[in-house]
């Protein structure tokens, strides 16, 4: 799939890894270094800005050596973008850590995954087809 990408950052396009990687890294694009203390919360500029054909969305996600390793995760994770958004990409990292964390230029903050996704048209009926699971949730079906 092809998809058009403005690049106003000082670093190279997001890319997979691997040939099996499913996510692109993001990386900062910022002047400064940013600290982030405990609980606190930021929006980290990418410098990418990117046009995606309608029908997918781009999903903005944590890495997962930064949320183990340092306690940074992307707040609403995944973090949608729609494929009619024209703006910067940014990403809500918090630190939930209980020790700061310094956000340096070109660090990979963030993956990002391309994904198709469906629009639901809704059909309104009195009531739903009966299953065996019927309304149970949040732990209903067993912890083994």
């Amino acid at each position: 799939m092809k998809v058009k990408v403005v690049n106003k950052s000082k670093h190279n396009l997001p890319h997979y890894s691997t040939i099996a990687s499913a996510g692109m890294d993001l990386r900062a694009n910022i002047d400064q270094s940013i600290t982030l203390k405990p609980l606190e919360r930021t929006i980290v500029k990418t410098g990418i800005f990117m046009e995606l054909p309608v029908g997918f969305e781009a999903q903005v996600r944590p890495r997962s050596g930064l949320a183990f390793k340092k306690g940074i995760t992307v707040l609403n994770s995944p973090g949608t973008i729609d494929a009619d958004y024209r703006g910067e990409v940014g990403v809500i990292l918090v630190n939930l850590s209980s020790e700061e964390f310094v956000i340096e230029d070109g660090e990979r903050i963030a993956q990002m995954v391309i994904a198709k996704h469906e629009q639901a048209n809704w059909t309104e009926v009195e009531t739903l087809d009966e299953t065996q699971r019927g309304s149970g949730g949040f732990g209903s079906t067993g912890v083994k």
